[in-house]
Parts: C-alpha cells; sequence; structure tokens
C-alpha cells in the first residue's frame, strides 16, 4: 500500500509539472501575440485589426499622458511651484547632424566677408539691382506666364527673348548694360524644370531644379499684386553655404520695401528645399457684436452694441514654387573651366538628418 501511495504522489506530481509547464507556454505565446507586429501577419484582416488596436492603444494612452500632465500644471498653479517643463517634440529639423559651417551671432570673419563679397555693392544700396530674365533654347506651354509672374514679383526685371544667341554672350551683353544678375528659366518636356542665376560682374552662379510650380491663375481666391516694392523674408539659411545663397537671392531686390503696398515675398528653406511664397496683407474691420444685460423682454432697451474690429489676414498672389540647389559655382556661367564651390552628390545623402543650407 505504501509503495502504491508512492507511485500516487510520484503521478500527481508529473502531472502538477506538466500542467505548470503548459501554464507558462501560454503566457509566452500570449506575450509574442502581444508583441506580434502587424507587417508579420499575413492574414489582411487580422492584420488590420491589430494595426487598429495597436492605433487606439497608443492614443489612449497619450490622452492618459496628457491629462496627468494638465492635473500636474493644475497642482503647480494651487501651490505656488513651478511648471513641469513642456517636453520638446523631436523633429528632423532639431536633430540635425552636427555641422561645423553653422553661422554664429559672433563670428567675425562672417560679417567681414559679407563687407567684400560679391553682393555686397547691391546690399550696402550702393548700386540698384537690375535684372534681366530669359529663357533656355526649348519651348514650354507654361514657361512664358511664369516669366511674367516672375516681372511682377521682382522690381526692375526686364525680359529678353534668348534666340539662338549663347549663354556667355548674353552675359557679356548684360554686363555692358549694367545688369545685377541673370535668371535663366530651363525647360524640358514644355515644362519649366529649373532656374539658374548668374550674379554679374564676377558671379557666383547658383543652379536650383524647379519644382511644384503653381501659377496665379491656378491658385484659389488669388490677389493681384502692385507695383510696390516688396519686403522680402529669408527663413532657415544657417550654414555659410545657406547664408550665400541667401545673400544671393536677397541681391535680386531692392533693399527698401515700400511698406505701403503690403506686399511680401518669402523664401523659406526646410530641409534644404526652398519654398517660394508671394502674399500681400490685408486689413479687415468686422463688427463684433457685445451682449446687452437687460432683459429679454425688452426689444427697444439695451440692444447689442457693435463693436469693429480690425483683423489681419495673408492673401497669397502667386506664383508658388520650390527650389533644390544643385551647384554653386565660382564666376559667372562656364560649363567646361568652371569651378564650382558646391555640388550635390547622391552619395551625399547618407542621412534624413543632414542638411547643408
Amino acid at each position: 500500500m505504501g509503495e502504491k501511495r508512492r507511485k500516487n504522489n510520484g503521478g500527481d506530481k508529473g502531472d502538477d509539472g506538466e500542467a505548470s509547464t503548459s501554464i507558462d507556454t501560454k503566457r509566452e505565446n500570449q506575450n509574442t501575440r502581444e508583441t506580434l507586429l502587424p507587417s508579420s501577419i499575413k492574414n489582411k484582416e487580422k492584420r488590420s485589426a491589430v494595426h487598429a488596436k495597436l492605433k487606439q492603444e497608443k492614443k489612449l494612452d497619450k490622452r492618459k499622458k496628457a491629462k496627468a500632465r494638465e492635473a500636474a500644471e493644475k497642482r503647480a498653479l494651487e501651490l505656488g511651484e513651478e511648471l513641469p517643463p513642456k517636453k520638446i517634440p523631436r523633429t528632423i529639423e532639431n536633430t540635425r547632424e552636427a555641422d561645423e559651417t553653422v553661422c554664429k551671432p559672433d563670428d567675425e570673419e562672417l560679417f567681414a566677408s559679407n563687407d567684400v563679397d560679391e553682393f555686397s555693392a547691391v546690399l550696402r544700396k550702393d548700386q540698384v539691382p537690375k535684372i534681366l530674365i530669359t529663357t533656355s533654347r526649348l519651348k514650354s506651354t507654361r514657361g512664358p506666364a511664369f516669366i511674367t509672374e516672375l516681372l511682377s514679383v521682382i522690381p526692375n526685371a526686364h525680359y529678353y527673348k534668348r534666340g539662338t544667341y549663347d549663354l556667355k554672350k548674353i552675359v557679356e551683353y548684360a554686363k555692358g548694360r549694367d545688369f545685377t544678375s541673370i535668371i535663366v528659366v530651363h525647360t524640358n518636356r514644355w515644362e519649366p524644370d529649373a532656374l539658374l542665376i548668374i550674379g554679374l560682374p564676377d558671379g557666383p552662379t547658383a543652379h536650383f531644379k524647379l519644382s511644384r510650380l503653381v501659377l496665379r491663375k491656378d491658385l484659389k481666391n488669388h490677389g493681384n499684386p502692385t507695383s510696390h516694392i516688396p519686403e522680402l523674408v529669408l527663413a532657415n539659411f544657417t550654414t555659410r553655404l545657406g547664408h550665400r545663397i541667401g545673400r544671393m537671392i536677397q541681391a535680386l531686390f531692392p533693399q527698401d520695401p515700400n511698406f505701403k503696398g503690403r506686399r511680401v515675398v518669402t523664401f523659406h528653406n526646410q530641409r534644404d528645399f526652398i519654398f517660394f511664397r508671394h502674399h500681400r496683407y490685408i486689413f479687415e474691420t468686422k463688427q463684433g457684436k457685445q451682449d446687452s444685460q437687460g432683459k429679454k423682454g425688452k426689444e427697444n432697451e439695451d440692444q447689442t452694441n457693435p463693436q469693429e474690429k480690425v483683423v489681419a489676414r495673408l492673401q497669397e498672389c502667386g506664383p508658388r514654387f520650390t527650389l533644390k540647389l544643385i551647384s554653386l559655382q565660382h564666376g559667372t556661367f562656364d560649363t567646361k573651366g568652371g569651378e564650382y564651390e558646391w555640388v550635390h552628390k547622391p552619395e551625399m545623402d547618407t542621412s534624413r538628418r543632414r542638411f547643408f543650407l
């Protein structure tokens, strides 16, 4: 009898061990299911269901953290303590790779070079900018309309037909007639696809890729610009190369804007893409109503008091396009013997957080 009991007890222990191992395997399977990525699920319905569940959990967690942060701020205000520091979201811009060429406010060498570079005469107002605009030898459908709008954006700009003239001859012609810059609108497959900006008389020459062109007529509720000299806004040109490109763009416009015209031209650099926008300010007066404190039964007494309110808004005038720097060359245009300050190459794009402007 004793041996039988021992055998039975041993059998019970074996059953308990098998049960515990089965529970562990179930937990492991459950954990693997919880950490299973939607991309590893082959069934489309299950994959979408798991993705929706994870998205909902992430949304609830975010809402929970926001409520906890608001409660902590409210508690700190009641107790008179310092508010908890706000978290700064991580973006590609604020996590960009460290660059030695980023301009600093105490860089004396940079300020000294500004006084003697190719754009100093125009930016010091010693010379009035005069721009020659021409095209490539290829025809385009939207090219003439784009040039017409460029003429309305850039003051003191003149259009000359390209014809069969070589670009070097056009440069010599512009030098003899006191032009300060040349803009060449290049076309490919009947569409403008590049801009070439040549500084005169000694360069430099910048080659930009042109994309996402939207003309004025294609903009909804667009405005018509006046002939006033616009205000120029340059944003996020932080490196030495970006500073040079910014001064080159700045030299296209006169340095005494007429603020009565309420025009503003913006070149905004973001991740080495230069976004161009052209707006005008509009000031409108709106009448706001202030409710009276009288009784509802009285119709003629204590009526609403109108109050005038001035509201400012922006109206886009067009055109709208995006530029991407391809190369910057010393001196005027020269494809054979010209020296390049900077050329974009595919092997330079090693990281999404590496920028050059």
